[in-house]
C-alpha cells in the first residue's frame, strides 16, 4: 500500500483481481462541461459525483449548452486509479492547472505589491477569471470525496496547502500534483 496515494487494504484487495472488482463506466460530458482527454473509466459512483460537481462548477462560471467549458482528463496510474476509483484533472477550457496556478502566484504577487486597498480588488478579479482556481474550489466545496482511514481527504491539486481540505500535504504528494487535480471517491 502506498501512502502518497491514500490505497487501502480494501483496494490493494481489489487491484489483485477479487471477486469485488468495481464496475466502471466513462466519464461523461454533461450540459454545460465538455470531458476531453483521454480519462480513464471508473466506478459509477465518481463519474456520477464528477458529473454532478463539474456541472454545478461550470454553471456557476457562466458555461452552458451553447458554450460549455471544456474539462481535460488524462489516465492515473497508481492508487485508486488502479481500482476505478480516481480521476486526474488536468486542464480547463484548454489551459493547464500549472499554467491556472502560475496565473494564481502571480497575482497573489502582484495584490501583495499594491495599497492594502487595492489588493482585494486585485484578488477578486482572479477569481472571477482563474477557471483552474475556481474548479478546484467548486470540487472541494461541493464534492464528497474518499477520505480513507489514516488517509487525507482525496483531492489535491496545485492549491492544496492553501486551500486544503488537507494543507499539511507531504511535499512529495504536493509535487506529484503540482500539474493537475486528483480526486477519489
Amino acid at each position: 500500500m502506498s501512502d502518497a496515494s491514500g490505497t487501502t487494504a480494501p483496494t490493494a484487495a481489489s487491484r489483485r483481481g477479487t471477486a469485488h472488482e468495481p464496475r466502471r463506466v466513462a466519464i461523461l460530458s454533461g450540459p454545460a462541461y465538455r470531458v476531453t482527454g483521454t480519462p480513464e473509466r471508473v466506478t459509477p459512483e465518481l463519474a456520477a459525483e464528477l458529473a454532478r460537481v463539474l456541472e454545478r462548477f461550470a454553471e456557476e462560471c457562466g458555461f452552458d449548452a451553447a458554450r460549455p467549458a471544456a474539462i481535460e482528463f488524462r489516465p492515473g496510474v497508481v492508487g485508486h486509479h488502479r481500482v476505478g476509483r480516481a480521476a486526474d484533472i488536468y486542464g480547463v477550457c484548454g489551459a493547464g492547472m500549472d499554467r491556472w496556478k502560475s496565473r494564481w502566484d502571480e497575482a497573489l504577487a502582484e495584490a501583495a505589491e499594491l495599497p492594502a486597498h487595492m489588493a482585494p480588488r486585485r484578488l477578486e478579479r482572479e477569481r472571477q477569471r482563474n477557471l483552474g482556481w475556481r474548479l478546484y474550489n467548486a470540487l472541494q466545496r461541493l464534492g464528497r470525496w474518499s477520505r480513507p482511514a489514516g488517509y487525507p481527504t482525496q483531492l489535491f491539486g496545485p492549491w492544496t496547502r492553501s486551500d486544503g481540505p488537507w494543507v499539511h500535504i507531504s511535499d512529495r504528494l504536493l509535487r506529484a500534483h503540482r500539474d493537475h487535480i486528483h480526486v477519489a471517491k
